[in-house]
């Protein structure tokens, strides 16, 4: 039987995790406000536009260390009936919270970083499989975005060929078919300008507009 309260707890804890703004904190040490610079996101790409790439990459590995936060503390956290579900839906919230913070407004990045930890943290195989073909398309387009999607959208046809043979669970299939859906949704605007062709390349750099 599934303990309601804990499993609340566990997914609360992940949205929590996943709305820690640090690319706000990480901008406002550069004197930026990566809301009011670049594309107005909080991730590591704008990060990297606005603030630098000692900026961008701090960001990137604090957000990929939240969903791998908010998975290993729902494992620790709901041992119960569906345990594997609960993780799962925990680091499901910790994206969500990346992307709609509470700590700034509902606001935040696409949760990409988040998303990986999280499947880091759920099935480590996938991450391997499909880090080289999301550098690929990064270094044959250049667009980050375009990247950012192909992983998301590939994630759980890795994962089912992960769990068919036994390597993976069912459970981080959901987690990558959420995730995907969640990427997706928050590149809306990246889709756009990628079919009119006027999405940023990487290494555009962005003016600031913050108190920067």
């Amino acid at each position: 039987m599934i303990d309601l309260a804990a499993a609340l707890l566990a997914i609360a804890a992940g949205y929590l995790i996943g709305a820690i703004p640090f690319g706000v904190m990480i901008g406002r040490l550069a004197g930026v406000d990566p809301r009011a610079a670049g594309s107005g996101r909080t991730g590591a790409t704008n990060l990297l536009r606005t603030v630098g790439p000692a900026g961008a990459i701090t960001v990137f590995v604090l957000d990929v260390l939240k969903g791998v936060a908010a998975v290993l503390l729902a494992a620790w956290l709901y041992r119960g009936a569906g345990a594997s579900w609960i993780v799962a839906g925990s680091g499901v919230a910790a994206i969500i919270g990346h992307i709609r913070s509470v700590f700034i407004g509902f606001r935040g990045g696409r949760g990409v970083a988040t998303a990986v930890g999280g499947l880091l943290a759920l099935a480590p195989l996938a991450v391997v499989v499909l880090a080289p073909v999301v550098i690929a398309v990064v270094w044959r387009w250049r667009y980050v975005s375009l990247g950012s999607i192909t992983g998301a959208l590939l994630a759980p046809v890795a994962t089912g060929v992960l769990a068919a043979t036994g390597a993976g669970t069912i459970a981080a299939v959901g987690y990558a078919a959420a995730a995907a859906i969640l990427i997706t949704l928050a590149h809306v605007d990246n889709i756009e300008r990628l079919r009119s062709g006027t999405e940023r390349r990487l290494g555009t750099k962005e003016a600031i507009r913050g108190d920067g």
